[in-house]
């Protein structure tokens, strides 16, 4: 990008969903970790902010695409295609989190 260039409106939500699904499954490992450790009054915590993080990555994408719909405009770019794997992502790594947090759960009230 030159000096006189700025981020159109495509890249500045790219960047948005990019972060906020960054940060969500971020939380969403860190959770896992807390399970693992047995410190189960984090998970839930940790996990609920990952899903509000997840959500405004999420309503980022929905905005560009209602935008999108309305103009007739709809962009492609390694960028977002990029932004849209990370959504998929995040949502993939929050399933199978909750899923080993269970077996976590199950695991601790086993121990003695």
């Amino acid at each position: 990008m030159s000096d006189g260039e700025t981020m159109n409106d495509v890249q500045l939500a790219c960047f948005d969903i990019i972060a906020h699904v960054g940060e969500a499954k971020s939380c969403y490992m860190e959770a896992l970790r807390a399970a693992r450790a047995g410190e189960f009054d984090r998970v839930g915590e940790l996990m609920e902010r990952g899903s509000e993080l997840f959500i405004e990555g999420h309503n980022t994408h929905m905005a560009l695409i209602q935008r999108d719909a309305e103009s007739g405009d709809v962009p492609s770019s390694l960028m977002l295609m990029h932004a849209e794997a990370q959504l998929m992502d995040g949502e993939s790594c929050k399933t199978y989190v909750k899923e080993f947090i269970e077996v976590y759960r199950e695991l601790h009230a086993l121990r003695p």
